[in-house]
């Protein structure tokens, strides 16, 4: 018998684990197939690990790994795809946003030969327009930029078989973006359409601050197109300033005098400066990101790992 791990990330979530093992122990013990529950304990700082850890004395079915400190959600997704030991594995939240209704489903897609079955989100409770309207935007922004398909309005959501988690297993980068390194791996791919639901407890980890580094991330590891519009812009500047630097010089020798205009010049001078910050930064994200790759660190540093196996 095949062997399926459910792979939660969880940082604070003592809220919700109880209640998150009631809903996916509903489903898995009606399927015919091995369950391996794996929690990754993002370094929290509540309870959330003597939940994992009560629970596992209850069920055999569930293993953790109980990461040194709070590295992300991307970096705990990456531990928990090192130590998964399925055939397949299926990453869900912790907060039940992700619907355990849909493994049956998953797992139905996976016998008929896809690689990587995920959830895109026809619908987001208790998100607000404008975090809706700015995930929107960036997932066509990225899509635009990208040379690889992202798929757009999907999280983590989704069943991968082994050769994708495999896969997955071989990129060691520090600046992580999942949702890229999904699409970047290929392989046969399944939508599921499904509305998500509002956290059962708890509140959000993610802030809008988290949220823009994230993006920055996954436009950085994807793709140098800012790079190509910041020299895009410095060349139409550099142009535009050529152009009225013989305008000047030609005013000067035919009319005879200096052209006044203080603050025309101030403006100039200032937006053109603002133009070379602005360059320099976007250079500064890649030469950072460089930076942290040469010197391979490791991802992550473990405190324990219990495992279901003998």
């Amino acid at each position: 018998m095949k062997t399926i791990t459910i792979l939660v990330p969880c940082y604070n979530e003592e809220e919700v684990i109880d209640i998150f093992y009631d809903e996916v122990v509903k489903v898995i013990n009606d399927i015919d197939y091995r369950f391996e529950l794996l929690f990754i304990n993002d370094g929290s700082k509540d309870r959330t690990l003597a939940k994992i850890i009560s629970l596992r004395l209850r069920d055999s079915r569930v293993s953790y790994v109980d990461l040194s400190r709070n590295y992300g959600k991307e970096i705990a997704m990456a531990a928990g795809l090192d130590y998964a030991s399925g055939d397949a594995v299926i990453i869900m939240d912790a907060d039940l946003q992700d619907p355990p209704r849909l493994i049956p489903v998953m797992i139905k897609e996976w016998e008929a030969g896809y690689d990587d079955v995920y959830a895109k989100r026809s619908s987001r409770k208790g998100e607000s327009f404008t975090k809706k309207f700015t995930a929107h935007c960036f997932y066509r922004l990225l899509g635009k930029l990208a040379k690889v398909e992202i798929q757009e309005d999907t999280g983590d959501f989704r069943l991968l078989n082994r050769q994708a988690v495999d896969a997955l297993k071989q990129f060691k980068e520090t600046g992580r973006y999942t949702k890229g390194l999904f699409s970047l791996i290929g392989f046969n791919k399944k939508e599921i359409l499904f509305d998500r639901d509002e956290r059962v407890a708890g509140k959000t980890k993610w802030n809008y601050c988290k949220l823009i580094g994230l993006a920055i991330e996954g436009i950085t590891t994807f793709t140098i197109m800012p790079l190509r519009i910041a020299t895009f812009i410095g060349s139409i500047t550099g142009i535009g300033a050529f152009i009225y630097m013989i305008y000047i010089v030609l005013r000067t020798l035919i009319i005879g005098i200096a052209l006044p205009g203080y603050a025309s010049l101030i403006s100039i001078m200032l937006f053109i400066g603002s133009i070379q910050l602005v360059s320099i930064g976007v250079l500064g994200e890649y030469v950072g990101r460089i930076f942290n790759e040469t010197k391979n660190r490791p991802l992550y540093f473990i405190n324990k790992y219990e495992s279901t196996k003998v």
